[in-house]
């Protein structure tokens, strides 16, 4: 996934503006003329960054003049200490970046050395760790972003990418047999069908039904394994909830084609990460 500057930079304004409201005041009070610094953005934890793109393209729009260095590439491991972005420009705007700079460095590699764990663990299977749209709102561009750069992949993007019928779909239509009956001639021919199901005998009626993908929802390995074997290639697979890093290597070694994880986005711990301003 390819971050591009059109994309982002309404989401920067926009986190601009929330942090500096209507001026820096302390900066203003203590530096009325311009200051040259440097900045040095480090990681106080090993790490895997993401938003290294992002810190260039906010500065961009603060302060053009603000040189921006990146010496990490997103996607790479950061060791304890070790120097990422080196800035060098008028102090001034160094200040008033930095917080909005290290929220979303903090927050987009947190995710990112998230999924990288899980990544890691369900290597040598098939399984493929997806996202999902459990996303802060307006950040959903950012965070799939981060998800990618961990090694991830983006499920569904919006609710326009792809039909996933889901239980309330199923409890609004008044039953999974109503719900297949009439999807296939309700549907777009260029987006896959996904259904969730609960049970084996949900899988049967997703099979007969000829969907692309099947999503076992909240089952146990055992019965899993029993779902693989009845689908056999018939349909992709997809895992999904009460996933965690304890059992996601079990549940990849029942031969699913996807794990999708909420937790990447909605409960990944923000990296700690410092800036450290000099004059020069």
């Amino acid at each position: 996934m390819i971050l591009h500057s059109l994309q982002i930079q309404e989401i920067l304004k926009a986190a601009l503006q929330e942090d500096l409201g209507w001026g820096d005041i302390t900066t203003q009070a203590l530096f009325p003329f311009k200051v040259k610094a440097k900045g040095i953005i480090f990681p106080k934890e090993e790490m895997v960054l993401a938003g290294g793109s992002v810190v260039k393209e906010l500065f961009s729009i603060l302060d053009p003049e603000v040189a921006v260095n990146l010496h990490k590439k997103d996607g790479m491991k950061i060791k304890k200490g070790e120097k990422m972005i080196t800035l060098l420009g008028d102090g001034r705007s160094l200040l008033k970046g930095e917080r909005v700079a290290l929220n979303f460095l903090q927050r987009l590699s947190g995710i990112a050395t998230l999924t990288t764990q899980y990544v890691n663990l369900v290597k040598g299977t098939p399984a493929r760790i997806l996202d999902t749209r459990k996303t802060t709102p307006g950040l959903r561009i950012l965070e799939r972003y981060a998800v990618a750069q961990g090694g991830g992949k983006n499920h569904r993007f919006h609710l326009g990418d792809a039909i996933l019928i889901k239980d309330n779909h199923i409890a609004l239509a008044r039953g999974l047999k109503s719900v297949l009956k009439s999807i296939r001639s309700a549907s777009h021919s260029y987006a896959p069908l996904e259904i969730e199901v609960k049970n084996l005998k949900e899988v049967k009626l997703a099979l007969a039904a000829g969907v692309d993908i099947i999503l076992l929802d909240n089952m146990k390995p055992p019965e899993i394994r029993k779902a693989v074997k009845l689908i056999n290639g018939s349909a992709f697979i997809e895992a999904s909830g009460g996933i965690n890093l304890f059992n996601v290597r079990e549940i990849a070694e029942t031969g699913v084609d996807f794990i999708s994880i909420g937790a990447l986005t909605h409960s990944a711990r923000a990296i700690d990460i410092s800036m450290d301003i000099k004059r020069v």
